[in-house]
């Protein structure tokens, strides 16, 4: 049966633990994350921000994919089946952009 007695020698083991414990999570919570994300309303605002600027630089981002191809398309009238189709392409893309 084992000694219920803990010896001196663990209790020192488990408080220099203990210490360690509490220098670690002092270290983590004076961490710059937690620090500013202190609450629930300032994570939602940050979030919400980061979304708006996601969709923005998608936006933006797919608009000068699209003008490039456009542009790379109009430039291709020497080759007869593609030639055609580009030009189709972009009188399409022009009319829909109107006057």
């Amino acid at each position: 049966m084992p000694d219920p007695v803990p010896d001196a020698r663990s209790d020192s083991d488990l408080a220099s633990e203990v210490a360690a414990l509490r220098r670690e999570v002092k270290a983590l919570n004076a961490q710059r994350f937690f620090a500013i994300n202190g609450s629930v309303w300032r994570i939602v605002a940050v979030q919400f921000l980061r979304g708006l600027a996601m969709g923005l630089g998608t936006v933006v981002g797919a608009t000068a994919l699209v003008s490039v191809i456009a542009y790379s398309l109009s430039q291709i009238n020497f080759i007869p089946v593609i030639g055609e189709w580009a030009s189709q392409i972009a009188r399409e893309i022009q009319e829909s952009a109107g006057p």
